[in-house]
């Protein structure tokens, strides 16, 4: 009765006074984290890996070090989780860190590239999965040719991105009717693809194949020098990083978990760690099926999970990877779709955003107009096919605002604002620094052009600072 008597009582007169509702408990929150980081690429990264290492334990290293860099990343934002209960995430750690002006390229980064390319990306890999199962034909295939600056090509792959907007825009309708939907449909996918996996892996480990293809591996090893095996080791580790990345957007949420201060920082470690041995194991059981050169010359239009359940189970197991592959997909898409307008909201509510991107639904609580730009933004990425080149023009973003992040812990603990023990403290973020740098201006060296065209789109988003600060002063004051 108290509750009901609460909610009668809310003022629905200002949209952008209306609160979330915490309907997210802890087993939601473990398998957001584990779904937004299961999606495709632990399925692709071995042959990649393979064809750098050729060898099985330091390809198992790669993933290990990997991870535990993950983990402490998951330790740092776990400690920074204790200082807010309010929405946000990464966004809502740096402005409370390091101030307005880093927490807002962020989310203008995160609006424009991150998010809404993560979005358009998963759900596009998605509708290529669905292509590979059940043709999907181009309705507009006789307009593929027309372009826009002679790189954007809208008309082109129709059928695919018809389908990809079709799913972006259904998973905006489940969660705009309410976080829980989102979070019950989260539920059942990720369980799903967790068994999955679970079963490729008692499969791949049960597989009779061992001396085969240690006698195949000993003699494709590659002898290196230390300083070659620290080039071919990190190189290794982006790629698993690349399929450990999105842990983090859960923390985007915390309006809307039961016991953020506490929920989030387990959820967090208790998702990464699933997510860290289900990986080990699945590119262990990979390295059990097929010899390491068998992987390497896997090229990028195939994924090494397909080839693997093809020895496996024959062409049973090649459609059974297709859509274990779209289950992980449509898992990961769906909890993108939930955290990243999130991070939007909380700018709108600090005036650093559009104002009625503030608003929350009267009836269903959720942020329904940062949902709506979001998906918007999206599917303009969908239908431009520029997604993939947005996002790959910014690889290095992510570890830029780890090191602010590692930054703004240790300058909030200083001043005393986390009281909490931190795990790993300080060492956690002096490793997270100096990885970060290292990833930062290996970047820069092997990539310049686009290092330098992705810190262009990143900082694109200065003008709009003052445009926000101008036009939102006098609401701030």
């Amino acid at each position: 009765m108290p509750n009901q008597m609460q909610e009668e009582q809310i003022d629905i007169s200002d949209k952008t006074k209306i609160p979330l509702k915490r309907v997210l408990g802890l087993p939601t929150g473990i398998l957001m984290v584990a779904g937004i980081m299961i999606g495709s690429g632990v399925f692709k990264k071995i042959a990649p890996m393979s064809a750098t290492l050729m060898s099985e334990p330091y390809i198992l290293a790669a993933w290990i070090i990997a991870g535990i860099f993950t983990i402490f990343g998951a330790f740092m934002v776990a400690g920074l989780a204790t200082t807010t209960t309010e929405s946000g995430g990464v966004y809502e750690y740096l402005r409370l860190s390091v101030g307005n002006f880093f927490s807002f390229i962020y989310g203008w980064t995160a609006f424009t590239i991150l998010g809404s390319g993560s979005i358009a990306a998963l759900a596009f890999i998605f509708a290529q999965s669905l292509n590979t199962l059940v043709h999907i034909p181009e309705p507009l295939a006789g307009l593929a040719h027309i372009s826009i600056g002679n790189f954007i090509f809208p008309f082109a792959s129709s059928g695919v991105k018809i389908v990809a907007v079709i799913v972006t825009c259904l998973l905006t309708w489940v969660n705009y009717r309410g976080t829980k939907n989102g979070g019950v449909l989260n539920n059942i996918v990720t369980t799903a693809k967790i068994l999955g996996i679970l079963m490729l892996i008692v499969l791949g480990l049960f597989y009779s194949n061992a001396e085969t293809l240690q006698q195949a591996n000993a003699a494709s090893a590659i002898p290196f020098s230390a300083t070659a095996l620290f080039s071919a080791l990190f190189g290794a580790m982006l790629s698993a990083l690349w399929a450990y990345d999105g842990w983090a957007n859960i923390s985007c949420i915390a309006g809307e978990i039961k016991e953020p201060k506490r929920n989030l920082p387990i959820a967090i470690i208790a998702g990464v760690g699933i997510a860290m041995a289900l990986y080990v194991l699945l590119n262990y059981a990979f390295m059990q099926v097929l010899s390491l050169s068998e992987l390497a010359a896997i090229d990028e239009n195939h994924i090494a999970a397909a080839e693997v359940a093809g020895v496996l189970m024959g062409k049973t197991g090649t459609v059974l990877i297709s859509v274990l592959i779209m289950t992980c997909t449509l898992g990961a898409l769906n909890v993108c779709v939930i955290v990243y307008p999130r991070i939007y909201f909380r700018m709108a509510q600090e005036n650093f955003f559009f104002k009625n991107v503030a608003n929350v639904h009267p009836t269903f609580r959720t942020p329904y107009i940062s949902l709506i730009w979001s998906m918007i933004w999206s599917c303009i990425l969908i239908v431009t096919g520029t997604f993939d080149l947005l996002t790959n023009l910014v690889v290095f973003a992510g570890f830029f605002f780890y090191v602010l992040l590692a930054w703004g812990l240790v300058r909030m603990k200083r001043k005393g604002l986390i009281t909490v023990k931190l795990m790993g403290y300080p060492a956690v973020p002096v490793i997270v620094i100096l990885f970060s740098i290292i990833i930062i201006v290996n970047t820069v060296i092997v990539q310049p052009e686009q290092s330098l065209t992705g810190l262009l789109l990143m900082f694109s988003g200065v003008p709009f600072y003052y445009y926000f600060k101008k036009k939102y002063a006098t609401v701030r004051a």
